[in-house]
């Protein structure tokens, strides 16, 4: 699909992320699948083709780059051979745990742990959710209680993305409660200290490929250094950094979409029946019309989204919009795909039923889709009132 938020730099970015996508991954795609397991050799791969770490600083190895756009073109090259798993597993280092340690860490914290990110030897994983916890941060029940020049953390948490392979985890526990509401703090543990434990590879419906795990914390003692940002704080932080993980998660449904139309738009031209294509009956060519009218006007939302991420306006309701609007599109776009593709969309060898499994996370992750409508009609609600509506 034609875009108009690309600039020449970004072009040149395309080609060096393209051919990383067909040397380093399209051919591996099958066997991360069946082993439920992105190789490390994929992310080591990127980090020495400069496509990781853009936002870090040249100090640290990195890009120095802070336009989201070159972000979104490696999102794209993954979306167009199917590679949800990989596109997850960096979205969770570039878009949720380096905004952490940009932002809030010491220039300590950043020498430490900021060099991984861009080569790639680093991987993260964001240590929120728990059995009991999820949309609802302020149910966590994890705790870290300081003692001395230590933290010791005690609880569990699920559903982590990149867990079994994560070097380091950013994860949130309660360090106390104030006035009456639980106070959270952010924390830095990196794998192999004591006390901390992976438990299963959790199968799931889709992401075969992604490493989704449960995590342990019993007495893991940390240096009081690896506390992120102020104690206590941690739910604001959360909350400040919430826009750019929900654009994130946007435009990786915006970028499948468009992949799964693609696919779509060349099974039925070439597919024939009664001695045509499929594409010239009534009924598909309409189908046709309504994905991409679908697909175009949700590019123009998530392309000025992401254009405001860039000026530093966008705002946690205009990010909800987009997450829970793209993501429902998503979720069309590919069930309507599948059933273009008949039989054979049902095949896992065809990319798009690979995309019907990947894609129905999209709406609970990242804060469910209803949660997101509760965000934008609480700020309806109090636009409302400030107008004397």
């Amino acid at each position: 699909m034609e875009s108009d938020l690309y600039e020449e730099d970004h072009e040149a970015f395309r080609a060096v992320a393209r051919e990383y996508v067909a040397r380093e991954v399209t051919p591996h795609l099958d066997h991360w699948e069946k082993q439920r397991l992105v190789d490390r050799s994929a992310w080591l791969a990127a980090g020495k083709q400069g496509l990781l770490g853009l936002t870090v600083p040249e100090e640290y190895g990195g890009g120095g780059q802070s336009d989201y756009r070159f972000r979104a073109v490696l999102v794209e090259e993954l979306a167009a051979v199917g590679a949800t798993s990989l596109h997850l597993g960096f979205s969770i280092n570039e878009d949720i745990v380096l905004p952490y340690l940009l932002d809030l860490g010491t220039p300590q914290q950043k020498s430490r742990w900021l060099p991984g990110f861009t080569t790639g030897e680093t991987i993260s994983a964001v240590a929120m959710t728990e059995p009991g916890a999820g949309s609802d941060l302020r149910g966590i029940r994890t705790t870290a209680v300081r003692d001395g020049d230590e933290w010791v953390i005690n609880g569990s948490k699920t559903f982590i993305t990149n867990g079994i392979q994560a070097d380091l985890v950013l994860v949130a526990a309660r360090t106390g409660v104030w006035d009456g509401a639980v106070e959270l703090s952010l924390f830095v543990v990196e794998g192999g200290v004591a006390g901390f434990s992976r438990g299963r590879k959790l199968e799931k419906v889709g992401l075969h490929a992604q490493d989704t795990a449960e995590l342990f914390f019993d007495d893991v003692r940390v240096p009081a250094s690896h506390l992120i940002g102020t104690e206590g704080r941690g739910l604001p932080h959360l909350m400040e950094r919430l826009p750019k993980e929900r654009l994130s998660i946007a435009f990786g449904a915006q970028a499948a979409a468009e992949a799964a139309l693609r696919w779509t738009m060349d099974y039925v031209f070439e597919r024939r029946a009664f001695g045509k294509a499929v594409a010239e009956f009534q009924t598909v060519a309409f189908a046709l019309a309504e994905l991409e009218t679908e697909v175009e006007a949700a590019r123009a939302y998530v392309d000025k989204a992401i254009l405001a991420l860039n000026a530093g306006t966008l705002s946690a309701v205009d990010a909800a919009k987009a997450k829970w609007w793209a993501t429902d599109m998503q979720n069309r776009v590919v069930t309507r795909g599948l059933q273009l593709h008949g039989g054979y969309g049902y095949m896992v060898e065809y990319p798009i039923a690979r995309a019907f499994a990947d894609a129905r996370v999209q709406t609970i992750y990242g804060g469910t889709n209803e949660i997101m409508k509760e965000i934008i009609s609480r700020d309806i609600a109090a636009r409302r009132r400030t107008d004397g509506g």
